[in-house]
Order: structure tokens, then C-alpha cells, then sequence
């Protein structure tokens, strides 16, 4: 099981999200994550519940992580977007009414102070963080934005996600404008009578929905999905094992503040317009580390492994170029058994001159080393509706 906590709690310091009851009622198995009692597994287990998502659908409760709204004192949504733009290294200016663009808060040093969804809905932007990350971001967004923003965070809504290939079939029966929305719409809708913010993210790598709902309706309407024989709840650690064979960054372990977006690979999340020669270049912190990284490269890069034999590889286990050698090239932090696959994978850091997909290296397994090949991701193709 994949499931690793940014932030350990004390079971008496844990928050309950508007789900918990519904997730015990369900046989939910209640772990300590990010500061929240959250569900690793029901009784169905973490194989079928990642199974069913691959070939059905699965809902899960994100109601951990942290909704804001970014507000424009001006009134023009433009003046939002291009304060933003001084913390992101991503073109917010371009993003259309309805639409949503992956982004990542840096630091001085080009490391990624986390990682983020940012959505135009018209007259506001609506950002979701990571749960372990989000009093820090609003703090952050605080420092730096309240001079062209105002910042509302959203502690009254819950976040549920109905993922897999069933999801807007499911998902059309409550809201009949399903079917038309494509991979990163995002906006307001009705889901049952309820007022919701929509969007087709694909969380877990699936092609599916993430569903923003004040929290006092939230456990109406995920009984409601639940009730179609379709659908399963499913808990973190089928979420983490969905993400990984999908290639999807953990932030705090695949990506963190020592991380920047060329060494993660997330170089394809920044356009043009913000890269050197762009009609906004630069203008975001660390702006200069990753800007020569666009045009040099970094000196590290994160892989896929593909583990030979059937034992996974953990989170942590050191690298090594090859079966004898005493000083490690990298290590690996994210990594387990990918059921869809029916074999382990993982992924990690290479210094860059030796991360080419096809090479082999070796991570240090009880003792062992076991051979590692090096493997594009994602390791299953995603399904997003483009």
C-alpha cells in the first residue's frame, strides 16, 4: 500500500471531513492523513477498488484539500490572473471562462512550494491545493496577492471525485450538461438540485470528475452516486496506486521544495508566453533557475522504473547505476504494485545524462539489488475526454 502522510497527526489533533460518517457506515478502514481521519480501503480492498475505478467507477472523498477563491479588487478578472502569475510560472492570463490549467507555487530557488489546480469562472479564480499545503498557501497568498486579490477560502464545501470510464454516464443522470464538458472544463453546474463547481480533471488519471459541494449537502449527494450499482467508494490507497501507474506526482514526495518543475518533469505545464522570450517571461520566484533549466536542462530528472521480478520497490530505496557499486545516483519516492498492470512500478530521481528510458539501473531491496528499467509514463495511458 502506497499511502504516505506529509504531515502526521495525533488521532485526537485529526479533522473529520462532511463524509466521515458515510465513510464509516461503509466499512471505511479510517487512517491518519495530511491532519484528517481519511479512508485507506473499504471492505472491498485496495485491488478491486483500483480495478473497478480502471474499469467502472470509483468516488472518493478530497474533501481534505484546500479550495480558494482569488478575487480581483479591481473587478477585472485579468488583474487576478496576472498577480497570480507572480507566484506561477504558468500563463493564467490565457486561461478561457469554464476552463482550468495545472500550476505550481515556487520558491526563490525554482523548488515547488506545491503544486495546484486554478480555475476561470468568469469574475473569480477558484484554486484547489493540496490538503497538507493549504494553510500555507493562503498564508502565502496572503503575503504576496492581497494587494490585487481578495482571498476567500472555502472551509464549507466538501470535494468528492467520481473517477473512471462509468463517470459521466453516472454522473450525466444528476446533471444533464455532463456529457458536453471535456478534459479541464471546470465551472459552476446543478448536480441533483444541488449547486456544484464542476471540473474534468481526471485526479486519479482516469477520465472523471471532481465535484466542489457546500458541505451540509455533501453526504445526500454521495449516497445519491453510491447508489448506482456502478459505482464503489474507494480510499487512498487505490488513489495512490491509480496515481502512480498514471505517472501523477505526490507533492511531498515526488515533488517537493527541493524539486523544480524541469526536474519533475512538469516542463510541459509552462507555455511559451512565460518562458524566456514570451510576452511574459519570467516574473515568478526562482524564475531564474528555471528558466535556464528550460534552456539547458536540469541536472536531475524524475523517471519511471519499472522493477524486474514481481517485488515492488518502495518509496526511499536508494539507486545505484549498477549491481556493484557502493555510492547511489538517485532514489526512489513513489512505488508499488500497479494491480491494472499486474506488476511493480515506480518512479524517482536520475541525474539527467542517465535517465533515457530503456537503461537500466539497480535499486537496493533488503540487501539486494534489484534491476530497475528505466520506463516512460505513464505506465497505463490515460483516458481523458479531449
Amino acid at each position: 500500500m502506497l499511502v504516505r502522510d506529509n504531515q502526521p497527526s495525533q488521532p485526537s489533533d485529526l479533522k473529520r471531513t462532511p463524509l466521515h460518517a458515510l465513510h464509516v457506515a461503509s466499512g471505511g478502514k479510517m487512517v491518519p492523513f495530511a491532519g484528517y481521519e481519511m479512508p485507506v480501503q473499504y471492505a472491498t480492498g485496495v485491488l478491486r477498488e483500483h480495478l473497478h475505478t480502471r474499469s467502472s467507477a470509483g468516488l472518493f472523498d478530497v474533501s481534505h484539500m484546500g479550495q480558494i477563491v482569488l478575487r480581483p479588487k479591481s473587478g477585472k478578472l485579468e488583474d487576478a490572473s496576472l498577480a497570480l502569475e507572480r507566484l506561477v510560472p504558468q500563463d493564467m492570463l490565457a486561461v478561457a471562462p469554464g476552463r482550468q490549467r495545472y500550476a505550481q507555487f515556487t520558491n526563490d530557488s525554482g523548488g515547488i512550494l506545491d503544486d495546484l489546480m486554478v480555475a476561470n469562472f468568469g469574475d473569480h479564480l477558484f484554486l484547489v491545493v493540496n490538503a497538507a499545503c493549504k494553510t500555507g498557501d493562503e498564508a502565502h497568498l496572503r503575503a504576496r496577492l492581497s494587494d490585487a486579490c481578495i482571498i476567500e477560502p472555502l472551509p464549507g464545501r466538501a470535494l468528492i471525485a467520481l473517477q473512471g470510464p462509468k463517470a459521466e454516464a453516472v454522473l450525466a443522470k444528476f446533471c444533464p450538461e455532463i456529457p458536453a464538458m471535456r478534459f479541464m472544463d471546470a465551472g459552476p453546474r446543478r448536480v441533483g438540485g444541488v449547486e456544484c463547481f464542476l471540473s474534468r480533471s481526471g485526479y486519479t488519471g482516469e477520465d472523471g470528475f471532481e465535484i466542489s459541494v457546500p458541505a451540509e449537502q455533501a453526504e445526500r449527494l454521495a449516497r445519491d452516486l453510491l447508489a448506482d450499482s456502478d459505482v464503489l467508494p474507494v480510499g487512498l490507497g487505490a488513489r495512490d496506486s491509480l496515481r502512480l501507474e498514471a505517472g501523477l506526482c505526490l507533492y511531498g514526495h515526488d515533488i517537493d521544495p527541493s524539486t523544480t518543475p524541469v526536474e519533475g518533469a512538469l516542463e510541459w505545464s509552462i507555455q511559451k508566453s512565460r518562458r524566456k522570450g514570451g510576452a511574459r517571461a519570467g516574473g515568478f520566484p526562482g524564475a531564474d533557475v528555471i528558466l535556464a533549466q528550460l534552456e539547458q536542462g536540469a541536472p536531475r530528472r524524475r523517471v519511471g522504473f519499472k522493477p524486474e521480478g514481481r517485488a515492488p520497490v518502495r518509496e526511499g530505496a536508494p539507486v545505484f547505476a549498477d549491481a556493484a557499486s557502493s555510492e547511489p545516483i538517485g532514489r526512489v519516492t513513489s512505488g508499488g504494485f500497479g494491480p491494472s498492470l499486474n506488476a511493480p512500478v515506480a518512479m524517482g530521481y536520475l541525474p539527467s545524462p542517465l535517465a533515457a528510458p530503456g537503461g537500466l539501473v539497480f535499486a537496493e531491496l533488503r540487501g539486494q539489488r534489484l534491476p530497475l528499467r528505466i520506463s516512460p509514463m505513464p505506465f497505463v495511458p490515460n483516458t481523458y475526454k479531449r
